[in-house]
């Protein structure tokens, strides 16, 4: 088991709010799920301290924690990190809950989830070149779609990834193992996650 944690960010950098929402989050889906703690853990590939920690809003749980602790939930990403909304949204650059990954330079805002009988969540990355962002498979299902605004990133399959410049557009299976590259400096794409 590991135990993994990165930095969470509200709109205004305190992290204090998004761990707190994430606390409640981990804890409401697990309990709507009927999981324990320990096999919630289990499942998750993470240590049971780490979840108690997390579902206690004493831990920084990163990407990669909470990408896990959403498939072993059967949930959405964005279920965990994103509070609910008013039904106009605006979230000007800078704002939005941010996590970052353990393994690269590289940060996840949830810009919108996937609101009831939908099944979508869209996120702003930005990353900068340096160590590759590997994703384990996401929920059976799930389509990943990236378009990349500013810099060249390394996107796609593990196995097969394509480089991408401004304004290219790729999708590919979200439920096997992929990557994201930064290969410029400054690096921002949008990524939809469609789950079916």
């Amino acid at each position: 088991m590991s135990d993994r944690t990165a930095r969470p960010e509200g709109a205004n950098g305190s992290g204090a709010e998004l761990i707190g929402q994430i606390a409640a989050s981990i804890r409401r889906e697990r309990e709507r799920s009927g999981v324990s703690m320990t096999e919630l853990a289990r499942r998750a590939g993470i240590a049971k301290s780490t979840l108690s920690q997390l579902e206690s809003g004493a831990g920084n749980p990163s990407v990669e924690t909470l990408w896990a602790l959403g498939v072993a939930l059967n949930v959405p990403f964005s279920r965990l990190v994103d509070p609910p909304r008013p039904t106009v949204k605006v979230l000007r650059a800078g704002e939005g809950p941010v996590t970052h990954s353990e393994q690269a330079n590289y940060a996840a805002t949830v810009l919108s989830s996937c609101p009831p009988n939908a099944r979508r969540d869209i996120y702003r990355i930005e990353a900068q070149p340096g160590e590759t962002r590997a994703s384990d498979p996401h929920m059976p299902g799930t389509v990943e779609h990236v378009m990349i605004g500013s810099g060249r990133a390394l996107v796609g399959p593990t196995e097969a990834p394509v480089e991408l410049g401004p304004g290219d557009y790729i999708s590919y299976p979200g439920d096997a193992p992929h990557v994201f590259r930064a290969l410029a400096a400054d690096t921002l794409a949008v990524i939809v996650m469609e789950h079916i």
